[in-house]
């Protein structure tokens, strides 16, 4: 592994990016400049308060898109449980690359950066690289929409994302609805039940209700569509009735499945006592298998899996969600060092082998992309 790619890996992690609250702003300032420096044209731009993204550029001589990376540097927080590696520290013991955000995913950011540095004269030579890299992306995206409604988003002919995979191409993942559910009751002194309409009793009638509800049809290679009630809040004080609860739904679909569809029979199951609202709507991604380039990223992968190579697909939602819309849709796969199990643990790292294996393979890409083009 190029020691560039480690020392640009601990740096990254060096800084504390977590979102909520949200703040990109030395991070992205560090990375612009370091990409500035090694010849990379960079675009820093705001979307909030110390919210930031930013595209980086290296221009081909040849006609012909550009192949495209891209990865977030916000991160989720810590948690409560303790840590035993310092989450800012960057501590590299034995095999491994400890800190919050390094499976998930700024070791992933350093890797491709560096392959683009390392091929630079391959890519001026060719069609070029272009690097997009977003901040907001744990909270829904925020980031990746801001690049959209600013209309900052180059034409690219492919996209890699480097979200955690341990280096196996995956062609897509489902897609995320996230709902918040209220109801509304009338609120009365806590020892005269019978004045008010409690609201936290019709939300349990809703809850009960939302356990046997189906989003919808299995999807083959996404199998079934999955429900979660991740929160729930209501009532403020014990001797009054509570007027209002709310409880927040979290829904994975699959490209077989309109979202609007789900929210509508969701409403029409719960009745007219829950009124709902949509937080998160992030459609699915799904490549074809058979598209030229990616059975290409198969053979390059293939020497590091034990097994034949085949299309799979994830479970978390990445801004290839709305990016991919906004590119046109070009051919994308998900592939980075991360160890996907590790993503938004306590004590999470990056196996330094994966970190070598995942700049060794996107320079192959990078170099690939230009021949193919």
């Amino acid at each position: 592994m190029n020691s560039v790619t480690l020392s640009l890996a601990r740096q990254l992690l060096g800084f504390n990016t977590i979102n909520p609250p949200g703040d990109e702003a030395g991070c992205m300032a560090f990375f612009a400049g370091w990409l500035q420096e090694q010849g990379f044209d960079v675009m820093l731009r705001s979307f909030g308060e110390k919210r930031f993204n930013l595209i980086a550029r290296i221009t081909g001589s040849q006609p012909g898109l550009p192949l495209a990376f891209t990865g977030h540097l916000d991160t989720v927080p810590l948690g409560n449980q303790g840590w035993q590696f310092d989450p800012f520290g960057a501590d590299v013991t034995e095999d491994r690359l400890y800190g919050r955000g390094s499976s998930d995913m700024k070791a992933a950011v350093a890797a491709f950066a560096v392959a683009c540095v390392v091929h630079q004269k391959t890519l001026r030579a060719g069609t070029g690289v272009v690097l997009i890299i977003t901040g907001g992306e744990e909270t829904g995206c925020d980031g990746a929409k801001a690049l959209i409604d600013a209309g900052d988003l180059p034409e690219t002919g492919a996209l890699i994302v480097g979200e955690p995979t341990a280096n196996y191409p995956v062609i897509g993942h489902k897609g995320a609805l996230w709902l918040r559910c209220e109801t509304r009751g009338k609120t009365a002194h806590g020892a005269m039940p019978e004045l008010g309409i409690n609201a936290i009793y019709l939300a349990a009638e809703a809850l009960g209700k939302i356990q046997h509800f189906e989003p919808g049809a299995p999807h083959p290679l996404m199998k079934k569509p999955t429900l979660n009630v991740g929160r729930i809040s209501g009532g403020l004080n014990i001797n009054s009735v509570p007027d209002q609860t709310q409880f927040d739904v979290d829904i994975r679909t699959a490209p077989n499945l309109q979202h609007a569809t789900i929210r509508q029979n969701l409403t029409t199951a719960l009745g007219n006592t829950v009124t709902i609202s949509t937080l998160v709507d992030l459609p699915a991604v799904l490549s074809e298998a058979e598209n030229n380039w990616i059975t290409h990223v198969y053979r390059r992968c293939q020497p590091l899996h034990a097994r034949p190579v085949e299309a799979k697909i994830v479970p978390y939602f990445t801004d290839a969600s709305l990016l991919l819309p906004a590119l046109g849709n070009p051919p994308c796969v998900i592939l980075g060092p991360g160890e996907p199990a590790m993503a938004h643990q306590t004590d999470e790292y990056c196996l330094l082998i994966r970190l070598a294996q995942a700049e060794t393979l996107y320079g192959e890409l990078l170099t690939d992309w230009q021949v193919m083009q």
